[in-house]
């Protein structure tokens, strides 16, 4: 699930993966805002509170919304140097690796939240923006981005383009199902995610975090361990 880049991968290891991750992200995301009313996974509405902080004149509520995409972007930057890093020097397991920090950094937050009644929600939201922002350019570069697991207005966007393909008469049917598929799919498991998340979270509180993060852990040690290098022709 997180060794096989590119062309290597199959319609089943993209479903397994987007299944997987996918659900976590809309776990993550959905405890983020009960604890602070503020989404993680969700860029576009970032940007549109920013821009309607800014015109009411609130410029220290926007600045935090500019922050979170700024955090998030941060993330996903992280994340390609890690892996171009990884890939130049033959590291098939470099992508099981990000996500195994992403693991390690919730799980952390998770104990930190926890022994510590002081953190601000400002540092929860930030935290998660950066792993969010992580989570995504990881799976879009071990997928060539059939897999967005946090693009959630992408992910329904390409439904509806989808559905039109599978409605329309033509060879664009055959071609459009599977996608159409991997799509219903990443949607629905964030969904599901979310709602699963927030209902451990009543059970947990903040230990949801610790819990999260040795999910991610459980998804990616296999593949670190796994991993072995590239052929030295590569």
């Amino acid at each position: 699930m997180l060794i096989h880049v590119g062309e290597e991968r199959n319609g089943r290891i993209d479903r397994y993966l987007a299944a997987a991750l996918s659900s976590m992200a809309g776990a993550l995301n959905a405890v983020g805002f009960l604890m602070a009313r503020s989404f993680t996974a969700n860029m576009t509405g970032n940007v549109s509170a920013f821009a309607d902080e800014v015109a009411q004149g609130s410029w220290r509520a926007s600045l935090s919304f500019l922050l979170l995409l700024a955090l998030f972007v941060g993330g996903a930057a992280l994340a390609g140097a890690f892996v171009t890093f990884g890939e130049q020097r033959g590291i098939r397991s470099i992508y099981a690796a990000a996500i195994a920090v992403e693991g390690v950094v919730v799980l952390a937050l998770g104990v930190l939240l926890s022994a510590s009644a002081g953190t601000s929600n400002m540092f929860l939201v930030g935290i998660l923006s950066l792993v969010m922002g992580l989570q995504n350019a990881v799976t879009s570069l071990i997928s060539r981005s059939r897999v967005r697991t946090t693009h959630v207005s992408g992910m329904a966007t390409d439904i509806g383009i989808g559905l039109a393909a599978v409605i329309m008469p033509g060879r664009s049917r055959e071609e459009a199902l599977p996608k159409l598929a991997l799509h219903v799919l990443t949607l629905s498991a964030f969904a599901l995610g979310g709602v699963a998340g927030a209902l451990l979270y009543g059970f947990v509180d903040t230990w949801f975090f610790a819990l999260a993060g040795c999910c991610l852990l459980a998804i990616a040690l296999p593949s670190v361990l796994g991993g072995r290098q590239y052929p030295s022709s590569r």
